[in-house]
């Protein structure tokens, strides 16, 4: 039996396939960025921890706190005992780090109060919204007055507000005037705190290629973001305060998915997606900075005493574009 080559007939040799009809090749580049860091730190800062790990930490805290507490007045005695001069010395700087701790403690919870200030004003805010009642945003803006009595950055809406608002006879409007004049100002010294904070992280994302360094950097950004918008609406959150903010904004954001990248995202950037192909951090950092604005303006509304009515909540494509311009060749 012959095993030489054998030819096959094509019936039909007009159809044959051509290269021009095959299928084009699959791209196989690099997906498109999606802000892991940001990603990461939302879901860090929303996660709850449970009942059973708060129970570990207060009762380790509690543990830790006691076997210092009598380590220390073990130790104080004792050098007593030896030597009074330098025991009474070592008691007057325990006494004084007590003094400090309770004073960080009144700290945070004047900033908690605080807080709850603006969170209670926002509240009234939107009932008086709901309600049409004028005496009641006569109340609330009151109450705004007061709590940016004494700050410059303020003085000049005051006085508008306070020439302008015995004319106005509708809830809508007064508090419209009130959110015009008193916090426009504060809007725009908001919005600089997050374009800082998305040029930050954006940078760090692109140019330190460590491992979590991102995740970090993307972290701490956006704490001392959330802290100082709190601090220009006049929340002045501690470090505590700073934490439970960041909970409430992270946990707003990942509840209703405004963490995630979507494609309204990647188009406001203008070339996240080719910049990636160019180089897989770079476009991770611009992702990371968008998200990191998405974060400050909803730091923005949590923080502001009043919600966006008379003026127009900042667009994220504007920050981002303000924060990045000329950082990758944008």
């Amino acid at each position: 039996m012959s095993k030489g080559p054998v030819l096959i007939d094509l019936e039909n040799e007009d159809h044959a396939p051509s290269v021009a009809e095959a299928p084009p090749v699959p791209d196989i580049a690099d997906p498109v960025p999606e802000g892991q860091a940001m990603q990461v730190a939302a879901r860090l800062a929303a996660r709850r921890p449970s009942r059973l790990a708060r129970w570990f930490w207060a009762l380790l805290g509690l543990l830790l706190s006691t076997v210092v507490s009598v380590a220390a007045w073990d130790f104080v005695t004792g050098l007593i005992a030896r030597s009074p001069m330098l025991g009474w010395l070592v008691t007057g700087l325990v006494g004084a780090f007590v003094l400090v701790a309770l004073a960080i403690a009144l700290k945070e919870l004047a900033g908690f109060a605080r807080l709850r200030r603006v969170d209670a004003l926002k509240a009234q805010a939107d009932r008086a919204l709901t309600s049409k009642d004028l005496k009641a945003a006569r109340r609330v803006v009151d109450q705004m007055e007061r709590l940016y009595a004494g700050r410059e950055d303020t003085a000049w809406g005051r006085q508008r507000l306070r020439e302008r608002r015995g004319d106005v006879m509708d809830a809508d409007a007064l508090l419209g005037l009130a959110e015009t004049e008193l916090l426009r100002p504060l809007d725009l010294a908001a919005e600089a705190e997050i374009e800082a904070a998305a040029r930050q992280v954006a940078t760090v994302t692109a140019l330190v290629p460590l491992a979590l360094a991102d995740v970090v950097t993307a972290l701490t950004a956006n704490i001392r973001m959330i802290r100082r918008i709190a601090e220009v609406y006049g929340g002045r959150a501690g470090t505590l305060g700073s934490w439970r903010l960041l909970r409430a904004v992270m946990t707003h954001l990942v509840a209703t998915g405004a963490v995630a990248v979507g494609d309204d995202l990647i188009g406001s950037l203008a070339g996240g997606g080719a910049l990636a192909k160019v180089s897989r951090r770079f476009g991770e950092g611009l992702v990371n900075g968008a998200l990191t604005a998405r974060v400050g303006v909803a730091a923005m509304e949590v923080c502001r005493p009043l919600p966006f009515v008379a003026t127009k909540r900042p667009g994220v494509s504007g920050l981002v574009k303000r924060a990045l311009t000329g950082l990758f060749g944008g």
